[in-house]
């Protein structure tokens, strides 16, 4: 088995999920008049794929766990593009929201299956570089999709983008059908899951702290996503095509941190690395709220600096998570990306209230200080933090 092909098979099917959540969202408005339908119904189609997305890792989490890598990552493609067609077929915004449920239901085994495969095949520097290519693809999922959404939107209708998702379903499907053969260790427990299983990685003291800082990176990742924009506009009077362009370098940077996560490792203690990054995006972030009314490339370089620190750690996260986890990876994943996606979800929702009660200032000072004080935390624990495995 070419370790390193599985790599791509299986962090493409990851990198679908993120991509899939952002390639129409350039396209919305043709969405609704094309339906005759609302604005509400339209971004409901995002809103229903993000919570499928989230809530499924609780899922696959513990079924990859008990019966294998290879199956669940095979099923949830074909879901996924058996949904995808349907989307294409789509003749009402209703049909459309329940093949977009089902799109994220299939493909939210991407993620899990991918980090767990990873973790079963490498072991040390090797897995620390495999981890970061994969987080390296899942970064590039929101930085392509809106732009292939965009090309294939404005030269054809719509459904195109559907059919597109089709296509590449079938090849990621055909590609780890023909090369992915089950990783799953037979010392690996195939015990009946029991909801415990989550308690136990809740408590543990790595599982804790990675799924905080997890949360805590995608609510601010978020917040930038969602609020920056009314900035850009307001002080800047930026287009929506300049707009794209400054969160290019964002996202641009989170892919090349994920790069560097993934070569540093063995380098460098993984439990610092994460420390580090933690209290240089707080840093990026404060430098962000002191520049950001300035002029706009300090703002460009101090969310560049911000989708650096934030990708360099992401690779490292997964690898303590699968070292750690050795029994029950698949489940430690799951748990990890579902709060993950609560902190997408959290993001615009506490903003909201924030910005109505002060401005900018106090959405990002939160933000800031939320990371500043998982920063803590994490200290707090690498410094109390034993020579166990369980340790962080």
């Amino acid at each position: 088995m070419n370790r390193t092909l599985i790599v791509y098979l299986v962090s493409l099917a990851a990198f679908l999920g993120p991509f899939t959540q952002t390639i129409y969202t350039p396209i919305l408005p043709e969405v609704a008049k094309d339906f005759g339908t609302s604005s509400f119904l339209v971004n409901l189609t995002i809103s229903i794929f993000t919570l499928c997305l989230a809530l499924m890792q609780m899922v696959y989490g513990p079924l990859t766990d008990t019966k294998g890598r290879r199956n669940v990552i095979l099923f949830g493609i074909f879901l996924y593009t058996l949904a995808s067609l349907g989307c294409f077929f789509s003749k009402s915004i209703y049909v459309l929201l329940v093949f977009r449920a089902l799109q994220a239901i299939g493909i939210a085994a991407g993620s899990v299956v991918a980090a767990t495969v990873i973790g079963d095949l490498f072991e040390g520097k090797a897995r620390g570089k495999a981890m970061g290519t994969f987080q390296m693809m899942v970064s590039l999922g929101p930085v392509v999709g809106p732009i292939v959404g965009g090309f294939l939107g404005g030269r054809f209708n719509f459904h195109a983008v559907f059919l597109v998702l089709v296509f590449v379903g079938v090849l990621i499907f055909i590609g780890n059908l023909a090369f992915l053969k089950e990783t799953k260790p037979e010392t690996s427990s195939s015990q009946r899951f029991q909801l415990r299983n989550f308690l136990t990685i809740l408590k543990d003291r790595t599982g804790s702290s990675i799924i905080l800082l997890g949360f805590i990176q995608y609510y601010a990742m978020y917040n930038f996503l969602v609020f920056l924009p009314g900035i850009l506009s307001e002080r800047y009077g930026l287009s929506a095509e300049q707009k794209g362009l400054v969160f290019l370098t964002m996202s641009c940077m989170i892919v090349i941190g994920s790069f560097v996560g993934g070569r540093i490792q063995g380098r460098f203690e993984d439990r610092n690395v994460i420390v580090v990054t933690s209290y240089l995006n707080v840093a990026a972030i404060f430098l962000f709220l002191l520049v950001s009314h300035i002029s706009i490339p300090l703002l460009i370089a101090s969310i560049m600096l911000f989708g650096l620190f934030l990708g360099t750690s992401l690779p490292v996260q997964t690898t303590l998570l699968t070292q750690v986890f050795q029994t029950n990876r698949s489940t430690a994943i799951g748990v990890y990306n579902f709060f993950r996606y609560m902190g997408m979800a959290f993001g615009p929702i506490v903003g909201s209230l924030l910005l109505a009660i002060g401005g900018y200032y106090i959405v990002y000072g939160f933000v800031d200080a939320a990371f500043l004080g998982c920063a803590f935390v994490l200290t707090i624990r690498v410094l109390g933090a034993n020579k166990k495995l369980g340790a962080y």
